[in-house]
């Protein structure tokens, strides 16, 4: 019975471990634009352009968030005009395994589902 109960804490501890990461990096865009700035410091015209389908507003929100959230850092550019840098911090680094094991499953399951697809029209065909 201990062991069943120590596995059931186990799931609890993890579920609200999972449920913590998804609350910061929930939505349709945030890995996007970690994964973005893990391999370099992006303006945000550049995170824009990389970021396909995002608005402008939306991006504006979703950069606040990450910023309160401690993985990106702003930093306004002595430029004129002035242009803004965004950088992961040390910690965003932390999540770059995670944005590669996504993309790596998402590119898995991508081909599957078109493999799937194909078999079911050949089926079909016969």
């Amino acid at each position: 019975m201990k062991k069943v109960e120590g596995i059931l804490k186990d799931c609890s501890q993890n579920i609200l471990a999972i449920g913590d990461t998804m609350d910061v990096l929930s939505g349709r865009w945030k890995m996007s634009i970690i994964a973005c700035l893990c391999y370099q410091p992006m303006r945000y015209s550049e995170l824009l352009k990389q970021v396909q389908g995002i608005s402008g507003k939306m991006l504006s929100r979703e950069l606040k968030d990450l910023e309160m959230n401690e993985l990106i850092e702003r930093n306004v550019l002595d430029t004129a005009p002035v242009a803004v840098e965004y950088r992961i911090t040390d910690y965003g680094k932390s999540l770059k395994q995670l944005t590669e094991n996504i993309a790596d499953w998402g590119i898995q399951h991508r081909k599957r589902i078109i493999q799937n697809m194909k078999d079911s029209v050949a089926i079909s065909d016969n």
